[in-house]
């Protein structure tokens, strides 16, 4: 499996899946205007078009990374992309709101199955002087699938009606499954013969259910509080539990003993609670204090994901020459550089300067990403590569619903469940700046994770 053959077809394998999954994300998030006008959806249901995937990649993507190293990831890896596109035929013929919604769960199911061991399978197979181009280039993919998705989405729902969003994953599932068939011929399963934890599976399942349904609804009363409280504890009972665990889904002992991958992978979460909620909040100012329309908000928008596409095989490159863990250091100040900016927005800035922020941004995460997975895939022997790849995409999910909490209980404090409107732009300008303020904090906070990472070197027993 070390040939050039297998390496190319292997990548081109995982960058079609990386590009499929966002693509699909973004591109579902410009159709639920037409989605909700067809089925008369709330908004709440609306958004539980888009949480609801969320929510199923949260729960199981610990759970088919382990399943991965056991069972072998390639095997796990094409059972998510049948399950994804059979998940995208059955929505582009759903019959309501409550259907879709049903759906997006089973396909949230089949995503987290393919992101839990992409990054595992190409770790695999390159050699670790090519593993950091390797990732940077299908990281990038993930990017141009964000970029890509509101452009075509948007043109599709315009032409022909938000079922074609959901036809397209069809043709593009099926292609990718074919070439996994016909390229990717090798197997990875070091931890093959293990049994798998299905209780410590079951009990994380239910915490981060309970979490991230408290965490999204916390501008509703108590109850929601008191989810995401039970939640956090079900998930501390969940560690005590894998830690006394022969054959845990998650051994605690990589994360307790391990300080190279247990950084990194606070690094990451703290990265991504940072900066995810930044598009939301511009999106917004752009187009109720800036005058804009969606079309020129998008335009604006899309700067920071072309950024991260066309960088990050280059990021990927200084981390194979360079210490990743350095580079990722690198990228996070960027970051934190450009959430400063964005916290300094009021409604005279010219769109010129928060362009200059979005790049920033841009090439902050495009030097913290790759090079960070980098780290952390590297940092555990192969029979764990699958709990790793698991654990890291779990970071960047719950790192976004923490992000859009801390967006929840903002509005909740300063714009008192009021709209956003010429009357409230205040209110709404003083809620984005606590917000971003909050954000580049934690930025700083994991530029300080990602430094004490740098000189140690990892415990691969």
């Amino acid at each position: 499996m070390t040939q050039q053959v297998s390496r190319s077809a292997t990548l081109m394998v995982v960058c079609t899946a990386h590009f499929l999954m966002p693509f699909m994300m973004s591109a579902v998030g410009v159709a639920l205007p037409a989605i909700g006008r067809d089925f008369s959806a709330s908004a709440m249901q609306l958004g539980l078009v888009e949480t609801t995937y969320v929510l199923s990649a949260s729960i199981f993507l610990l759970a088919m990374g382990r399943m991965g190293d056991i069972y072998g990831r390639r095997r796990i890896f094409q059972y998510g992309i049948i399950v994804f596109t059979i998940a995208g035929g059955l929505l582009s013929q759903a019959w309501s709101i409550e259907s879709m919604i049903v759906m997006r769960f089973l396909q949230g199911m089949g995503g987290s199955m393919v992101m839990a061991t992409t990054f595992a399978i190409v770790v695999s197979v390159f050699p670790p002087e090519e593993r950091g181009k390797a990732l940077g280039i299908a990281v990038a993919s993930v990017y141009a699938g964000i970029s890509c998705g509101p452009f075509f989405g948007g043109a599709l729902v315009t032409s022909f009606g938000w079922r074609s969003i959901f036809y397209l994953a069809v043709p593009l599932g099926m292609i990718t499954f074919a070439v996994t068939c016909a390229k990717l011929r090798g197997e990875w399963a070091e931890a093959k013969g293990e049994p798998f934890d299905w209780q410590g599976s079951l009990v994380y399942a239910g915490g981060i259910l309970l979490l991230i349904t408290g965490a999204s609804n916390l501008d509703q009363g108590l109850w929601a509080w008191l989810l995401a409280t039970a939640g956090t504890g079900v998930l501390i009972l969940f560690l005590v539990m894998e830690s006394r665990t022969e054959y845990p889904v998650l051994n605690v002992a990589l994360l307790r003993s391990n300080r190279v991958f247990a950084f990194s992978n606070l690094a990451a979460l703290l990265n991504y609670a940072a900066t995810f909620g930044v598009t939301f909040f511009l999106s917004l100012y752009l187009q109720y204090v800036k005058g804009l329309n969606p079309r020129e908000a998008g335009t604006i928008l899309i700067i920071q994901p072309i950024i991260q596409a066309i960088f990050s095989p280059l990021c990927g490159r200084l981390a194979d020459r360079f210490s990743a863990a350095s580079v990722a250091t690198i990228g996070m100040g960027f970051c934190a550089a450009g959430l400063g900016i964005a916290a300094s927005i009021t409604a005279t800035t010219p769109v010129s300067l928060i362009m200059v922020m979005l790049a920033i941004l841009g090439l902050g995460f495009a030097l913290f990403s790759s090079p960070n997975i980098s780290v952390i895939m590297g940092s555990v022997p192969p029979r764990y590569l699958g709990v790793a790849s698991g654990l890291n995409s779990t970071m960047r999910t719950l790192g976004m619903m923490a992000s859009m909490t801390i967006i929840t209980i903002v509005f909740s404090i300063f714009m008192g469940g009021h709209a956003v409107t010429a009357e409230t732009q205040p209110e709404f300008l003083f809620s984005m700046h606590t917000a971003l303020l909050t954000f580049s904090v934690l930025c700083f906070i994991g530029i300080f994770f990602s430094i004490a990472r740098i000189h140690k070197q990892p415990n691969k027993e």
